[in-house]
């Protein structure tokens, strides 16, 4: 290979298809279009399916004003998870933050709303234990442990 080889891409030197002018130019009187039929006469809407209901009107809606109150894409707000079970592997004392999850590699990051505790699992040690959130059950049994669990803000 040498500097003859090279040259400007094809795909940019060819020019636009004009369709429709004259049979001499290959895409004359049905301009690519074959013959008759939907597609030859006009252009369909996109998610056109044949006059089968379309998918965006097969699928349920929402009801409702609150953007809360639908849980779904950018107004979900989600928790980094952590379960009462696994932080057993601690050692006996240590002061639970996300930050020290986060170097021990048992969490990635923190989402939006911060790390919250769950309970699922059983604790044997007392740990402190600093969270955006708890639930009920991951508090009682930090604390039946002899812990603490305490909520921190973003």
């Amino acid at each position: 290979m040498d500097l003859t080889d090279t040259g400007p891409n094809q795909a940019r030197k060819t020019s636009r298809k004009r369709v429709g002018r004259g049979h001499g130019s290959g895409s004359g009187k049905t301009s690519g279009r074959g013959q008759k039929g939907q597609k030859a006469r006009y252009s369909i809407a996109r998610g056109f399916e044949g006059g089968q209901t379309p998918l965006y009107k097969r699928l349920p809606k929402l009801r409702g004003q609150s953007n809360k109150a639908h849980n779904i894409g950018i107004f979900r707000q989600r928790h980094t998870t952590v379960n009462v079970g696994d932080l057993q592997r601690l050692a006996e004392g240590t002061e639970v933050t996300p930050e020290l999850l986060m170097e021990i590699g048992m969490i990635n990051k923190l989402e939006a709303k911060g790390l919250k505790i769950l309970g699922d699992g059983d604790l044997d040690r007392p740990l402190t234990v600093k969270a955006h959130a708890f639930s009920n059950s991951a508090k009682e049994k930090i604390e039946a442990a002899g812990g603490t669990a305490e909520v921190i803000g973003k």
